[in-house]
């Protein structure tokens, strides 16, 4: 199972698309993200504006304590850190381009 955070325009077209999987729940839950990138109508998001302080907040909290995050590693190697890492940013640049952009929960 993996997650694809998708941001469309109004015109319901595709401006980002990034996938990543869902082993790395825990650690986005850990790091408070995961309802932003996994479930954004359960919190009432619905444009990317609406999640970029909480992935910035993410973001910093990822950077400055590694070794907290990586305990959430999946054992199998298929999610760790190192791969949420750039996904979140990917994700927090993509919605500063694209304040706007509805954030698509059905991706």
């Amino acid at each position: 199972m993996s997650l694809d955070f998708r941001l469309k325009k109004m015109q319901m077209t595709t401006v980002f698309d990034s996938n990543i999987t869902h082993n790395l729940g825990k650690m986005a839950d850990a790091v408070g993200v995961y309802y932003a990138l996994w479930h954004p109508e359960e919190k009432g998001y619905k444009t990317a504006l609406d999640i970029i302080p909480i992935l910035e907040e993410g973001l910093k909290q990822l950077e400055l304590e590694p070794e907290k995050f990586k305990k959430f590693n999946a054992p199998n190697g298929w999610g760790k850190y190192e791969h949420f890492v750039p996904f979140v940013k990917g994700c927090l640049s993509a919605c500063k381009t694209y304040p706007d952009a509805l954030l698509d929960p059905s991706a």
